[in-house]
Order: structure tokens, then sequence, then C-alpha cells
């Protein structure tokens, strides 16, 4: 064991959750709990860079480290490092010292069980070296396509830091931070983050006569109805909800209360005195409580309007909500259903939280409610479709949303507002604080799922998803199994290549497949052999590729040569996880709406290589959520739902061989190697089908192992002719993915704000 820093010792001393581990175990010690802590009993380390350096030995493929920081106020999260903790290996980190540092203080792992540390070592760092490794990780991991060069990123830095007025080198750690998993729940924007957010980018508040223009340009002024079901709301979070529709700058609108027999007067009270303070306030007040569904289906039997929304008692709306659901109408009057992205607000009315959402997203709905606030329904639908169902109280919403989609025959009819327009009310007890406080509202969307299902799609089954609110479709396999072609382009490695083909054939529980192993003139004597072995296998055949690496025309080559009614694009270097992985991409690919499908791809370190393709991310598209833990439920749960995404990469793609040839296969000629996959899959996008990734089928893989990275300056011409290609080819549809939203960045794969 190593306990270096420079020639001085560091040994650690044990804090909390430690044991010594029993002389015959293989381990040194033995975490009691979650938070195992070490005082690193360092000297003095004097302000500066300094490299943390940790090799563990535990029984997991990956675990989570921390170097928390005492600089006077105690060990908090403000001053913590997360490190991914591979076992067996030695994991690096950059660090400062600040001029305060009381303590250092490590935490090994982040559960119980055993483990030794093999390394530790914290070394000092020249800051010139430090700066170098910072920004070239960053080039490495966030800014490969945007900065070609450490002076060029540094650059960049400088200028983004000027508008926030801070030092490059603060932005840059911040972001090098990013770059590590984070043991945060990843959807919460950091409070200081989304205030600036809003300070820049919200809409203010437009002066009378500003209203008056915007209110002339629209197209028509429809009446909006707005249903409010209220049951002894606490007087203030009610004013506070009905002042948010009085003060909308639209005035176009009928605010329709169903008091559920409220008990509590001052409720009631408040209720008979803004009703009698606006005209376009009415109030009913019901005998006895029905619950939600049957007071907002008496708040519906009041409504005029052409539209009708929904608001929750303690909620509110943005000043600007019911104008930009009047200009979408505007823009849209063909359109049954709107909703916005919202936030949430807390007690003191702090707002945090920014829900940003995608664009009408089919699959994404079966797997939670994520339209939710603000939705906006054509009244006449509402009025068809009989209201809201009684029996899914607590999934109502879902369920009525679950029962529009099928009755809206246009996806273009359901128009998402890019626009925070709900505040969500964060109070104790509620849903918007931990779904877990409500359980029945799993099972009521579970049940409300189901329902549609057999409406739709009897032969299909739901079960609960991963946490609250969430649920899996699970798509049934024909008797007949289809076959499917898997093509695998190889050149040498035989190390990847036959771990690979072993696991494919031996770990895959789908029994219909072929493999074409396409050789791109390997010249490794161990690799002939191999293939020349392997070949022999029933399953498996080896197509000679003696050219110029194109993927592009080896994967038109393989696909010509297949035999299956499905082909799955492999990489040489990736290996599955489950046995059942090609079953659930065979059981989606075979959905006569659906496209080309992909699988999370993960690191061998546990953290996601792959979770879907975004479009726009450094200037053509990037992998959603890289680098997150394979555990974490990413942006709002996005990481663990099956979803539909433009792109997704061909490293693990299926897809129909009919449809392949329909959209003529991969573009050979302008796109040999990076992007190929990202164009393949628009066309097939364009061709009217929804492309789509599922979590359920889970792959490790190496990600360039075989063909390397684009560091020479022959390979970083042809990838920046190939940038350049597509961003004319796709134009700024590049920068608006449907499957993402325009409030988000483009610069990361993180989903942090624009």
């Amino acid at each position: 064991m190593r306990w270096l820093q420079g020639s001085r010792a560091q040994p650690l001393r044990p804090l909390e959750q430690l044991e010594p581990a029993a002389p015959e175990q293989p381990f040194d010690w033995i975490a009691t709990g979650d938070d195992p802590q070490f005082l690193v009993c360092k000297g003095r380390l004097l302000p500066g860079w300094y490299m943390l350096e940790i090799g563990l030995k535990h029984p997991w493929t990956q675990a989570s480290s921390q170097l928390y920081l005492d600089t006077g106020d105690g060990f908090d999260e403000a001053h913590c490092m997360p490190l991914s903790s591979p076992g067996g290996k030695i994991a690096k980190r950059l660090f400062q010292v600040p001029r305060r540092l009381r303590n250092l203080r490590f935490d090994p792992l982040d559960r119980p069980g055993p483990f030794s540390i093999l390394h530790f070592r914290i070394a000092w760092l020249p800051p010139f070296f430090a700066q170098d490794r910072l920004l070239r990780r960053l080039i490495r991991h966030r800014y490969r396509t945007l900065a070609p060069s450490a002076s060029a990123l540094r650059q960049q830095l400088k200028q983004k830091a000027q508008q926030v007025h801070q030092h490059w080198l603060t932005v840059a750690l911040d972001e090098y931070a990013q770059t590590f998993p984070s043991h945060h729940h990843p959807s919460r924007q950091a409070p200081q983050s989304y205030r600036n957010w809003l300070a820049q980018a919200e809409p203010r508040q437009p002066a009378p006569a500003q209203v008056q223009r915007l209110l002339a340009k629209l197209h028509c002024q429809p009446l909006i109805s707005i249903l409010l079901p209220t049951f002894n709301t606490a007087p203030d979070w009610l004013s506070a909800c009905i002042n948010s529709v009085r003060a909308q700058t639209y005035p176009d609108w009928q605010l329709c209360i169903a008091d559920d027999g409220s008990t509590r007067t001052e409720t009631k009270a408040l209720l008979t005195r803004l009703s009698d303070a606006d005209a376009r306030i009415e109030v009913h007040f019901c005998a006895r409580n029905h619950g939600i569904a049957a007071a907002s289906n008496q708040a519906l039997a009041a409504a005029r309007g052409e539209l009708t929304g929904f608001l929750d008692h303690d909620d509110c709306l943005a000043p600007h909500a019911l104008y930009q659901v009047a200009r979408a109408f505007s823009r849209h009057p063909n359109a049954y259903l709107f909703y916005s992205d919202e936030d949430k607000i807390d007690q003191t009315g702090e707002r945090f939280e920014p829900h940003f959402k995608p664009d009408w997203n089919p699959d994404l709905a079966l797997a939670q409610n994520y339209v939710n606030h603000l939705a906006v329904y054509r009244t006449r639908l509402l009025r068809k479709l009989g209201g809201l169902r009684s029996e899914v109280n607590g999934s109502q919403d879902h369920d009525l949303l679950l029962r529009a989609w099928r009755q809206i025959a246009d996806p273009a009819a359901i128009v998402h507002i890019p626009r925070i327009l709900y505040h969500w009310r964060a109070i104790e007890g509620s849903t918007a604080t931990d779904p877990r406080h409500k359980p029945e509202t799993s099972v009521a969307g579970l049940s409300s799922l189901r329902a549609h299902l057999a409406t739709t799609h009897p032969e299909a089954s739901a079960e609960p998803g991963p946490f609250p609110n969430s649920y899996r479709v699970r798509w049934a396999l024909p008797p007949r199994r289809p076959l499917v072609s898997v093509l695998l382009p190889t050149r040498d490695r035989l190390d990847l290549l036959a771990p690979c083909v072993d696991a494919v054939l031996e770990r895959t529980d789908y029994p219909a497949l072929e493999m074409l192993i396409i050789d791109n003139d390997s010249r490794c004597q161990a690799t002939l052999g191999y293939l020349e072995e392997v070949q022999q296998h029933p399953r498996v055949r080896v197509l000679d590729w003696p050219h110029p690496f194109n993927f592009s025309a080896i994967v038109n080559a393989a696909a010509a040569e297949a035999s299956g009614e499905l082909l799955l694009l492999l990489n040489n270097d990736v290996t599955p996880i489950n046995a059942d992985w090609l079953s659930e991409l065979v059981s989606q690919a075979l959905r006569p709406e659906i496209g080309c499908v992909g699988a999370k791809l993960l690191f061998p370190d546990e953290r996601v290589q792959h979770a879907g393709v975004i479009l726009g991310i450094g200037g053509v598209a990037g992998h959603a959520h890289k680098f997150f833990h394979r555990a974490e439920h990413g942006y709002f749960g996005r990481l663990q739902l099956t979803q539909n995404l433009s792109a997704v990469t061909a490293a693990c793609l299926l897809v129909r061989r009919e449809l392949f040839m329909q959209v003529g296969g991969f573009d050979a000629e302008h796109l040999p190697v990076s992007f190929n996959d990202v164009d393949f899959c628009l066309r097939v996008r364009d061709a009217g089908y929804r492309n789509l990734w599922t979590p359920y089928a889970e792959l490790y893989h190496h990600e360039s192992a075989s063909r390397g990275a684009d560091d020479s300056p022959a390979k970083q011409a042809r990838f920046g002719a190939e940038l350049a290609w597509m961003q004319r080819r796709w134009g700024r549809r590049l920068r608006l993915d449907p499957a993402y939203n325009p409030n988000l960045t483009l610069q990361h794969e993180d989903f942090s704000l624009r």
C-alpha cells in the first residue's frame, strides 16, 4: 500500500463505519454502512494544485469514492469530489487546495462491503501542468468537436467566464467536475444556476402597451377555461394560485372552480370573495367530497372556452402562460393538446428543478407522465372523452393523456411549448417533493397504462418501472422468432473480438441469429487463425473487406449479404450484460411504427457511454447522459426509461432489413467514419418512423478501442469534413432536436441549462 504525497507519509485514520477485516479474508477493511470515512492525516498541504490517485480492491465492477475538504466549516457537499473507483485500477482527479484547508476526509465506498486500499496518493502539481491536464480532459470529454486544442479551449472558457464575471479557471473547474460521476440527483439544477438562467432567459413582464401589441398579432384569441378543483386548501396557497390566473397578460380566460366539499370555512370564504371580485371566476360548491376527478368534471361542466387547461389548487401559472397557449393555438389551429415546460416552487417562493421537456414523445409518455403541467386540451375533446375517470384518482391526468392520444390521429396535433408556464408547489407531503409520499398514484398509473394497452396493443403488457410513477411496457415477440443478422466489422484486436463473439453467441437468449464478421484486412496471425476457426460455428460467417476503412461501406456490403429480417449493427468492442438484451431490441424493432432501436452502452467502470443521441451537441450530435453512473435516474428519469430519440449509435443498432434498404443504407461517400449512424437515423425518421432507445438492453462498450481515436492530422481533417457535411445536409434541424429542448445545453451531454 502506498501512502505518499511527494516523500511524506499520509496515513488514513478510520473515523466511521469501518472495521478491520478478518485475517483470513482477501480484503483489509469492511465498510459497515454506505458512508465509511477515513481522516487523511496529511501533514500540511500548501495552497495549489494536486492530483488525487486512488486504487481500491473491492468485489464490484465499480464503486464511488469521495474526497472532502474542510475549509473551516466542516465537511460538506460543496467541497466534495466524487471519483469513480473501478476495482483494481488507479483512478485520478485534479483538485485545488484553498488557503484555509483544515482537514481532508476520504470516503472509500458508497455502500457496505469489503475493500482494500492498494494505492492512495496526493501529489503536488505545477500550475501549468495541472491546467494542461484539466483542459485536455475537457477536450476529451466535453469539447471534442468544439475546441481542437488546449489554447482554443482556454479562449472559449475565458469568453464564457466574462459573461458570468468569473475567472476562467473557476468555470473550467466547474465543468471538469461534471466529467466525474455525481452522487447528487442529476435532474435538480443547482438553485443559483437556475436563478442565473431565469435572470437571463425568462421573458420579462411586458408593459400594458406591449401586451396590446402582442395580442393584436394573434390570428385568434380563444377563450381558455382553467379547471381548478379545491379541497380545504390553505388560504395562502389558494390565494396565490387564483391570483396567478388573475395576473395573466392574456385576458380571455375563465376560471372554473369546483370546491370538493371543503370543511375549512376560510377556504370557502376566500373562494366566495375572489369570485365576487372577478366575473371571470366561477365557483361551484359540492355538498360532499367526491375526489379530484369528479371535482374536475364538475368544473368542466361549466367551461365555455374553446380550450381547457388544468391547475392544481396550490400551484401557480406563469404570468404569460395563457398568452403563450393562445399564441401556440394561433400557429397550430388544428391542434388538440398543448403542453409546456414547468418548474417547482417551494414555500418561500424559490423556484427550482426546471423540467425542460421534449416534443411529443409517445414511448416516453408510456413510461411516465412527462407531459404533466401545464396541459391544455380542446374542450370538445375532453367532453368526448367524458372528462376524467375517478377510478384512477391520483393518476387521472396520465390516464386522460393516454385516452386523448388514442383520439388524436396526427402527432402534429400535440404541441409542446418549450417555456416554463407552470410552477408546481413543493410542500411537505406532496408528490412534488417526493412521489413516494403517495404510492397510490403509481398503482393508478399502472392501471391506466394497462387499460390503454388493452385497447391499442392487447399483446403488450405493463409493469412497474424503476422508480415511482414510472412503467415498463413489454412488447410480445411472435411465436416464430425472425432471424437477426449481427453485422460485426473488425480488424485485428483479437482481445476485443473474441470476447464479443463469445458473449453474443453464449450469453444471448434470443435463438434466431446469425453473425457476419466483416474482416477489414486483419494482419495479426492470431486474429486470422481465430477467424478461420470461428467460421466453423454454424451461426457464423466471415466476410472479407480488403479495402481502406469505411464503416458505411462495410455495413452496406454486409447488409447485402445478410439473411435476416433484422440487421443488428454491433461494434467488435461491445459485450452484452443481460441475456435478454437482443429479445428486448427485437421486440421494439418489430413494432411497425418503430425505425432504429438502440441500447444502453456502458464503459467498463459502469458509467454511461451511450443512452441515445442528442442532435446539436458539439455541432452535430452527442450522447445523452454520457458519464452518468449506470444506476442514476438521469434527467427526470430519462436514463432509465424507454423513449423516442432522433438517433442512436451504430455501436449497437437494430433495424428491419427492409427499412435499411428503403432509405438507402449508410452514406459511404460522404460519411465513411463519423456521424453515419446519425445521418441514417434521421433519414429513417424522415421516412415516417420513430427511432427508439431502451435502457433494458445493456452492453459494455470500449469506445473506439479497435479503431483508435481521431487524433492524427489526417483523421482530424476527415472528421472535420464529415462534420461540415452533416451541418450542410441537416442544417438548423441539428439545433432543434424534438427529443431534447431548446433551453438545454448544446455544449455538453448532461442536460444542463443552455
